[in-house]
């Protein structure tokens, strides 16, 4: 008998969409993935993957064939609450029962204390968009907030360059490889993990003034400039929940070491 294979679609085949989705293909999933403009269908043909465009900024309306799957991954960086309204109100059509919505940290407010999934969000349009779809009961969704992104085409070392002066220098680092990001999302597909909320982010968190420093030196480039004397704001992540879960060690675990 034949084994009937797993069908994901991946909304948002950008810096991260994409190189989740041709993984998931290197899997054995089938993989549907969307992109918001024509120009971008043959490089998603070329990695086997069926291509969509889908915009949820716009009027026109979601293929149908593209909610045809069994977990829908949201990779997007839209806070159009009213077209993550719209994409609930065809999900709940569809038979998809499983989503994962790709958050980040940044809904935590600054505290001096480790931060865990426990935590109280701030009031800010992507929290409002996570309880959106925390509060249908139609489908499960598995949240994930992740750190500060790097990896592929983004180091580190190149996000404070011509003199752009980084604040709160004595403040901690919370950021994610791509490669561990995805690594992540393929975990949690191969998990029967129902409703839930995650952090990710590296096992370390060093101050910016270290991090920063590290990455400029390393591409070659001079050491960044600090805004001193300001008030320090905290925000240490807390990675503990999903490393347990899902039995996850990171792959890119010493931000100091990378």
């Amino acid at each position: 008998m034949q084994v009937k294979k797993t069908i994901i679609s991946i909304l948002g085949c950008g810096w991260l969409g994409l190189p989740v989705a041709s993984y998931l293909v290197t899997q054995g999933f089938i993989v549907k993935g969307s992109v918001r403009s024509s120009e971008k269908i043959k490089e998603l043909k070329l990695a086997n993957i069926t291509p969509y465009i889908v915009d949820i900024d716009s009027e026109r309306l979601i293929d149908k064939a593209f909610l045809e799957a069994d977990v829908l991954v949201i990779t997007i960086p839209s806070k159009n609450n009213q077209g993550f309204q719209n994409l609930i109100a065809a999900i709940k059509k569809a038979s998809l029962k499983k989503v994962i919505f790709i958050s980040a940290t940044s809904v935590y407010p600054s505290s001096d204390k480790l931060i865990t999934e426990e935590h109280k969000t701030v009031d800010t349009p992507l929290a409002s968009i996570e309880k959106l779809f925390l509060n249908h009961i139609e489908f499960d969704t598995t949240i994930l907030r992740f750190g500060g992104l790097f990896g592929a085409n983004r180091n580190p070392g190149n996000f404070f360059r011509n003199g752009r002066v980084i604040k709160n220098p004595e403040g901690r680092v919370n950021m994610i490889h791509q490669e561990d990001c995805i690594r992540i999302i393929h975990r949690v597909l191969e998990s029967d993990i129902a409703t839930d909320v995650f952090n990710g982010c590296a096992d370390t968190h060093p101050t910016r003034r270290d991090f920063y420093t590290r990455a400029t030196l390393n591409l070659g480039l001079d050491a960044p400039m600090f805004e001193e004397n300001q008030p320090v704001q905290m925000k240490t992540i807390c990675n503990e929940k999903l490393k347990k879960t899902f039995n996850f060690s990171f792959k890119h675990a010493d931000l100091l070491n990378i």
